[in-house]
């Protein structure tokens, strides 16, 4: 099965029962229902087909582009609460998608932006919205485990050779995903201007590849943070394979627990699992290990207003989850004094690496099927999907922000250092 759909009305339909005969009051009260739910998205051009084959006339709608809905009890779910049940019910083989799944979601975002009820405003409390658990020092672990302990054979399907988990780099739109993450840590350290012997703080390391990079190409040592298990074993184990066991360290704790004084703090990727209530506490914890001429960055997913998460998203994958407003990203910085020297917008290139991973993934569904069924292996599709589509639009951006003391004068000049290539990659 690919990321394709077939032609909706002509499938047998699973749950047929016998309402192909239904009164014409019924088919009316089902059309009635369905035109409520589209025009409370925003009236996507879409084509719906119910369970008994019957199609839903709609103004507008593109053909080979739409939605079956294989029994009544979806569609009153879809109307109670679409933002979480969509997702289930599409997991469960109860809703299934004609055409393509990308070009489906960005059709429903899109119409979604317009929508009185779903118009994206900011929510000062939007964090808080939808969340399962909090990120405290328990949660946060909690949180974790639930979405990158589910088995390193299973991302080593479909992330890059170095199981980075996070936007690559495409210089050239045609590089490969491995060229591209490879980029992407150059490009970090550039904007670092790492030099050999100085020291480097790693907040949320994922499998370990970026501190591995910054060590091998830029002479540096590094003490990397991280809370997930099954990283930290993979990244250890990589650490030792190629002998930099001594100089970089992975350790198994939480960011708030980080000890030492850095010339670098660093986060790629682990903003998007610390949420607002807590930036002021990682802000003091960068302020406590950061020497007085130190430099840093956060990657990060973001958006464009603080708009709270899905509860399906929330609930199913990435419990935790937030991405931030450059605004709500301040608190990490202003009480502290830090000089926020440059901000740069990845969008485009992490909507390219998630047709990256979304290819990969389809193309190794027999193994994927192997490890989990299949209600995980459609949740998992539709979120690469929704990433590939949220990115594409612009629902989503991804900032990498880089920071100084304000009292530090050793910045660069020019930004010639981003521009011109260090010959190390």
């Amino acid at each position: 099965m690919n990321n394709q759909g077939s032609s909706t009305c002509a499938w047998p339909h699973p749950g047929r029962n016998g309402n192909a005969h239904s009164s014409d009051r019924v088919y009316a009260v089902d059309r009635w229902l369905v035109h409520m739910f589209l025009h409370a998205l925003g009236d996507p051009a879409l084509q719906v087909c119910l369970w008994d084959g019957k199609e839903i006339p709609l103004a507008g709608s593109r053909p080979g582009l739409g939605m079956v809905i294989h029994d009544r009890a979806a569609l009153w779910r879809l109307l109670t609460n679409p933002l979480l049940h969509f997702g289930d019910d599409y997991s469960a083989g109860r809703i299934e998608i004609e055409g393509e799944l990308v070009s489906f979601l960005e059709t429903v975002y899109r119409a979604m932006a317009g929508s009185p009820k779903f118009r994206r405003v900011s929510d000062p409390s939007a964090y808080r919205r939808n969340q399962p658990h909090l990120n405290s020092i328990a949660g946060s672990r909690q949180n974790i485990h639930h979405h990158y302990d589910i088995g390193n054979d299973f991302y080593q399907l479909w992330l890059d050779a170095n199981m980075q988990y996070t936007c690559a780099y495409f210089p050239d739109p045609a590089a490969s995903l491995e060229e591209a993450q490879v980029a992407k840590m150059d490009l970090v350290c550039r904007k670092l201007r790492l030099q050999p012997g100085q020291t480097v703080v790693e907040a949320g390391c994922g499998w370990g590849a970026l501190a591995r990079h910054m060590a091998k190409r830029y002479g540096v040592t590094v003490r990397a943070y991280n809370i997930s298990h099954e990283q930290i074993v993979h990244a250890r184990q990589r650490s030792k394979a190629e002998g930099l066991e001594g100089q970089v360290e992975y350790i198994e704790d939480d960011y708030r627990t980080i000890k030492g004084y850095y010339d670098v703090f660093v986060s790629v990727g682990m903003l998007e699992h610390v949420g607002p209530d807590h930036y002021q506490e990682l802000g003091a914890v960068i302020d406590r290990c950061l020497k007085e001429q130190g430099t840093g960055l956060i990657h990060t997913i973001g958006q464009n207003s603080a708009t709270p998460m899905s509860p399906w998203f929330l609930q199913r994958i990435f419990p935790g989850s937030y991405p931030p407003t450059i605004r709500e990203m301040m608190a990490l910085f202003e009480p502290s004094e830090f000089t926020v020297l440059d901000v740069e917008n990845l969008r485009l290139h992490y909507a390219k690496t998630c047709e990256h991973w979304l290819e990969r993934f389809e193309q190794n569904l027999n193994r994927v099927r192997e490890m989990f069924d299949e209600r995980f292996i459609r949740a998992w599709r539709l979120y690469l999907s929704g990433c590939v589509a949220n990115f594409s639009i612009g629902s989503l951006q991804l900032f990498q922000v880089v920071f100084s003391r304000s009292t530090n004068n050793q910045v660069p000049w020019t930004r010639d250092h981003l521009m011109v290539s260090t010959g190390k990659s």
